[in-house]
């Protein structure tokens, strides 16, 4: 599923009316039909808010078809109504051409009746602004606002929350909490941003005749990793092939107190179907990590011909987890940065020895996956946690850019981006939320460049398999740790090639 903004859907109406001669008018009335699609039917009295812009227009027209289903309707409309849009307009015309009053809300004389009709209805219609909204809410428009938000049973917004940025996600002031959102053809990238569920509610995407290929053309490389996806792009195995097709991999973690962060990675990396799997570890934790790392191979860090000929033998190399922040950590990224010929994913202390030394990103000889969360990513980028969350894209894609690097920012819609294409992963909870899942990221990660995935695509796949195995246990536990994704790893990529056998025989 493609995401978009304001910029791309104005391209995108734009193209349809001018080159295609699609009147706005039909636009609006497929937009119409298909919000009135997703009105239940025991919503029998309806309150439709509406702007004086296309947004107001897809509201008076839902108006129109709701009055013909028999329901109960009252129709608000705020702002000056002389000032209407042409396509508003034109159904402002129609209902009341077939008798319907539209109320206009100017001022705080209408809103102590206008209070009352929001108490009593099933359903409030939010239709005020649309997506090109970039001013802040103020004066009557902040007043309904509010009173929808304290005495509505229940909200819908079409295609933005009114007050909602659709780019940046940010409130302009105040803003609609619906409980459903309606928008049309893209998902909105501001939707994405931290908690902003709370403003859109439950999102449905919906076309209203725009074409494939108009969409394709203006369409700016942001997608919502999606099971359909995943399922096109793995691969399922060749019937002939040998561990030796399954890639080398070699994942270098651990200290003294971290053997878990080394085991949790290194089994990842096994259950996800990785050949041949090294662990390189500290010399203290060889020992008792071989005897139980069955499938993986042990060397300790202290082993130095064999870490080299590891450095440079391998397919991919996963650094960090459990390491320690500390300059011993630091010598060794920047070795395996300068000396790897393959893919290297960069986690946990790996990331954090590039506080103040960044640069050493330079020395790569191929492609680095870097996998921080936002703590870690504020270390490295000298961007406080919080300007990160309120714009998790930009700040992401941005910093994949400057470092020409690919980016995992892990979270709620973790971000995968290589600065030019960005992908928002659609799996995972808090149910997850325990030590040791980026540990089990990395490996899974790790696993799939070795296998032969580009490392994009080995970001975007490990990404939504390591959600996806959460909320499969999800369904039957409370909370799910690091060890028993590791447990569900093979079962959820078996299930996905399963989906893809069946969706190639249909």
């Amino acid at each position: 599923m493609r995401i978009g903004n304001s910029k791309v859907m104005n391209y995108i109406d734009q193209f349809c009316t001018i080159n295609l001669g699609i009147p706005g008018t039909i636009l609006m009335e497929n937009a119409a039909l298909k919000v009135v699609k997703n009105v239940e039917e025991k919503y029998k009295n309806i309150v439709i808010v509406c702007g004086v812009g296309n947004n107001g227009g897809d509201g008076m027209a839902c108006a129109r078809h709701f009055k013909a289903m028999e329901k109960n309707i009252e129709v608000f409309c705020i702002g000056n109504m002389g000032k209407m849009s042409k396509d508003c307009k034109f159904n402002y015309d129609i209902l009341i051409n077939m008798g319907i009053k539209v109320q206009n809300i100017t001022d705080d004389e209408y809103i102590t009746k206008f209070e009352e009709k929001i108490k009593n209805a099933d359903l409030i219609l939010d239709c005020i602004f649309g997506t090109g909204l970039n001013r802040e809410v103020k004066g009557i428009y902040s007043v309904v606002i509010s009173i929808i938000n304290e005495n509505a049973n229940y909200i819908m917004s079409v295609d933005v929350p009114t007050g909602l940025n659709s780019d940046n996600g940010f409130v302009m002031g105040n803003a609609i909490k619906a409980n459903k959102t309606i928008s049309f053809v893209m998902q909105k990238k501001g939707f994405f941003n931290y908690k902003n569920e709370v403003y859109t509610g439950e999102v449905i995407i919906e076309n209203i005749g725009v074409p494939e290929f108009v969409i394709e053309k203006f369409h700016e490389y942001m997608y919502i990793v999606d099971e359909n996806m995943i399922t096109n792009s793995i691969l399922k195995r060749d019937k002939y092939a040998h561990k030796g097709d399954f890639g080398k991999v070699c994942i270098f973690a651990g200290s003294k107190g971290y053997s878990g962060a080394a085991y949790i990675a290194t089994e990842a990396a096994v259950r996800c179907g990785s050949g041949l799997t090294t662990l390189c570890t500290a010399n203290e934790l060889q020992e008792v990590l071989s005897s139980k790392l069955v499938e993986a191979m042990t060397v300790n860090f202290e082993e130095k011909e064999r870490v080299q000929k590891l450095i440079s033998s391998c397919n991919a190399i996963g650094v960090g987890p459990g390491m320690g922040n500390s300059k011993e950590t630091f010598e060794i990224v920047k070795e395996i940065i300068s000396k790897a010929s393959c893919p290297v994913v960069l986690d946990a202390d790996a990331i954090n020895v590039l506080k103040d030394k960044i640069g050493i990103l330079k020395l790569k000889k191929n492609k680095i996956i870097l996998t921080p969360h936002p703590g870690e990513m504020s270390r490295i980028s000298g961007i406080s946690v919080e300007k990160i969350e309120e714009n998790r894209i930009d700040v992401a894609k941005k910093f994949a850019f400057d470092h020409n690097i690919i980016l995992v920012l892990k979270g709620y819609n973790t971000i995968i981006t290589d600065g030019k294409s960005v992908f928002i992963n659609s799996t995972g909870s808090s149910y997850m939320a325990s030590g040791g899942m980026g540990d089990c990221l990395t490996g899974i990660i790790v696993s799939l460049v070795g296998q032969g995935y580009a490392p994009i695509i080995a970001a975007v796949i490990g990404s939504f398999i390591h959600g996806y195995c959460g909320d499969n246990l999800s369904h039957k536990m409370e909370n799910v740790t690091a060890s028993d994704v590791l447990h569900e790893i093979p079962y959820a990529i078996k299930k996905l090639v399963i989906k893809k056998l069946i969706m190639n025989i249909n």
